[in-house]
């Protein structure tokens, strides 16, 4: 015989799509079972019945057994062996139909009784289990969405406990259910064989009993088929009997071992998380907007495929395609208050996922894993063991190595070098860099015990006095995302340079060094790996205004000295800033703050160096407009000098002349000049002293 299809009993638990689907094809099968053993019972029951008629009765099974090839069982259909025993047995059946009587004892024992069994045990116990599991399955959905409705902010112990009571109670009787459903279906496919077969062999010895003269008929040949064929029965009985006992046992097993998986939320400390997945597959609740302000949540079944997220509903054949997650980002999140709540954006930023998972774990496993394939990891040979390779370099990540050149050279795929030299339209520094990076050593780059800063705060720059005023009082840390005083708003309206760009920030931390690219690498690695390490996904969008004067969020472009992307990881881009203060005992510390952006981090990059330049070529125009009002103001100056010291010389000319009138002989009329050149003298010395204030003002 060959080998019989089963149904997977160690699969009932995840109650899958799959197993849904198959599941229908077995009842389907039964169904189909149970129409063909009722006609068959129908005609031996005319065999039975009359024995006038027996002719009739056995062609007529004569002609079911050989349209059993005809049949279109969903899992017995290539059953060649049974077809071929079948036809034999409707040959033989045909020749004897014209002979043959019953004896009415011999086939109510040999030939009724076993077929009347197995309709009326066998085939009514497949459709009660039918209709329980249906019940239990019914009653666990119904539990599964209360529990989802648990609030997160209203949390009420009682009412917790009695739902996770019902999930319990509902799943534990939905898998037990399920197994021995699952196990009548395997054991109806032997029952079939045994219900065929054994009534027929019945049969033939009845006739060969009750007929002694038809030996002609029933030669040697016969019997040695009728004994393999009873053979045969005993051996697919055995099997069966073993198949049974081996289901009974894997149920128990599994019953005992799945007893902790049905609660929803297990406990974290029996059932560790896996965060180097790069497959995964289970149900998850999906937010679906259906209006402004309302949304409803359908539970699915959801699993990875490659770079893509698949979405397939109970019933469903295959699954759909609901988001490719390559080169995506998801995070945790807050949504209508339930629990357990991430998103997933696409690569462009266009097309965005709020899930729900039912545990903790599986929460934390999903965000894991959708970041595994959104780093491509399953495009290698052995993902897992790549997986864990890269989340061991980031448990390794904080940990100073003896140099910066040999952490790189380990974390390079294939032993691969990069280009000695920085691409330039990526990276830009108002500093030398270095040349000598093998010699560069991690303490020169980062402080020791530096801190990672996870929300965002702006610095200010105390040589600039005039964006202090803008940024905060006297050098005060300001938040960035804030607008503050109207002057900075007009100088952003009148700046050249405008561009936007949507931005997550990521961290930043003080850094000793701000003259080579390689600073704001080694802080990407760091900043990352500190994510991964403490479960940091959360990060707020904001947008990122790039202005000649300053990158608004806010940081004054006069600060910011070094800008760079990540050399792998293209959305990924951090600048340094050189501001005052700091854990350094000098004046100036350095700070890489890291993003990340929908666009590409070159971009954003190069439109920094773009303002840079033409910030630069502003200020050499102001300084060359202020020398040349300086200019102006000398000559200015020069000039009042001059015409003053020709009226000081007119003054003089005129004492001069009123002194030599003043020598005449004429008494009187001198007294009167005398007169007159004293108060003459007085006004002119009047007049020079409003002079001097004049110019003085």
């Amino acid at each position: 015989m060959p080998g019989i299809d089963k149904l997977p009993i160690e699969e009932t638990l995840e109650d899958s799509p799959q197993t849904r689907s198959l599941l229908g094809v077995f009842e389907e099968d039964a169904t189909a079972i149970s129409n063909y053993m009722n006609q068959l019972y129908q005609a031996m029951h005319r065999i039975y019945d009359a024995q006038n008629e027996l002719s009739a009765a056995t062609h007529l099974t004569s002609k079911l057994l050989k349209e059993y090839e005809k049949q279109r069982f969903p899992l017995g259909g290539d059953d060649e062996v049974m077809s071929s025993t079948l036809q034999q047995f409707s040959k033989v059946i045909d020749e004897l139909s014209s002979c043959h009587a019953v004896l009415s004892t011999q086939l109510a024992d040999a030939m009724m009784f076993p077929i009347s069994q197995f309709k009326e045990r066998d085939l009514k116990e497949i459709l009660t289990l039918k209709e329980v599991f249906q019940i239990a399955s019914n009653d666990h959905d119904a539990a599964i969405n209360r529990y989802s409705r648990l609030s997160k902010k209203r949390e009420n112990d009682k009412v917790k406990y009695e739902v996770t009571e019902d999930v319990y109670t509902s799943r534990k009787k939905q898998h037990q259910t399920m197994m021995h459903y699952f196990c009548a279906l395997n054991t109806l496919q032997y029952k079939k064989k045994i219900a065929l077969l054994e009534p027929l062999l019945g049969y033939m010895q009845a006739q060969i009993s009750f007929f002694k003269m038809g030996s002609e008929n029933l030669n040697g040949q016969l019997e040695e088929f009728l004994a393999n064929i009873g053979t045969s029965v005993q051996n697919v009985r055995r099997e069966m009997d073993g198949d049974v006992e081996t289901m009974q046992q894997t149920i128990e097993d599994l019953e005992v071992a799945s007893d902790p998986l049905y609660l929803p939320d297990p406990d974290p400390t029996k059932f560790p998380v896996n965060r180097n997945l790069t497959r995964k597959a289970g149900y998850l609740n999906a937010r679906n907007k259906t209006g402004l302000v309302s949304s409803t949540w359908d539970r699915q079944f959801y699993f990875t495929q490659g770079g893509n997220l698949m979405s397939q509903a109970r019933g469903d054949v295959a699954g759909g395609l609901a988001m490719d997650i390559d080169n995506c980002s998801v995070m945790a999140v807050d949504c209508e208050d339930r629990r357990y709540c991430f998103q997933i954006t696409s690569f462009d930023g266009k097309k965005s996922s709020i899930l729900q998972a039912e545990s903790k774990k599986d929460h934390e496993e999903w965000i894991c894993t959708i970041n595994n394939i959104s780093k491509q990891i399953y495009l290698s040979e052995n993902p897992e063991e790549t997986a864990a390779r890269v989340n061991q370099s980031a448990l390794e990540a904080v940990t100073p190595s003896p140099s910066f050149q040999q952490r790189h050279e380990s974390l390079r795929p294939g032993g691969q070098s990069r280009p000695p030299t920085a691409r330039t339209s990526s990276s830009g520094s108002l500093g030398s860099e270095s040349s000598n990076l093998a010699a560069l050593s991690l303490d020169s780059l980062v402080a020791p015990d530096t801190p990672i800063q996870f929300d965002i705060i702006s610095p200010v720059c105390e040589d600039q006095p005039g964006q202090a005023k803008a940024f905060g009082q006297g050098g005060r840390r300001t938040n960035p995302f804030g607008e503050s005083g109207g002057s900075t708003k007009s100088e952003t309206e009148d700046s050249i340079l405008h561009q936007l760009f949507i931005v997550r920030f990521l961290g930043s931390m003080e850094v000793k060094s701000d003259d080579h690219p390689d600073v704001v690498y080694e802080t990407m690695r760091q900043i990352l790996a500190a994510r991964a390490i403490h479960n940091i996904f959360r990060m707020t969008e904001s947008h990122l205004l790039v202005t000649c004067d300053c990158l608004k969020l806010t940081f004054p472009l006069s600060c910011v000295v070094l800008y760079a992307t990540h050399q792998e990881n293209k959305r990924l881009f951090g600048f340094v800033l050189r501001t005052s203060g700091g854990r350094s005992e000098s004046n100036l510390s350095s700070v890489c703050y890291i993003f990340e952006s929908n666009n590409e981090g070159e971009k954003i990059c190069d439109s920094v160096g773009l303002a840079k330049q033409i910030a630069l070529h502003a200020e050499l125009d102001r300084r060359a407009s202020e020398k040349q009002k300086e200019i102006e103001r000398v000559k200015e100056k020069q000039q009042k000098e001059l015409s003053k010291q020709k009226q000081i010389e007119k003054d003089l000319e005129e004492q001069s002349r009123l002194i030599a009138a003043s020598s005449r002989p004429n008494q009187a009329g001198t007294e009167g000049q005398l007169v007159l050149s004293s108060s003459q003298s007085e006004e002119s010395d009047l007049g020079e002293e409003g002079k001097k204030r004049e110019s003085e003002a």
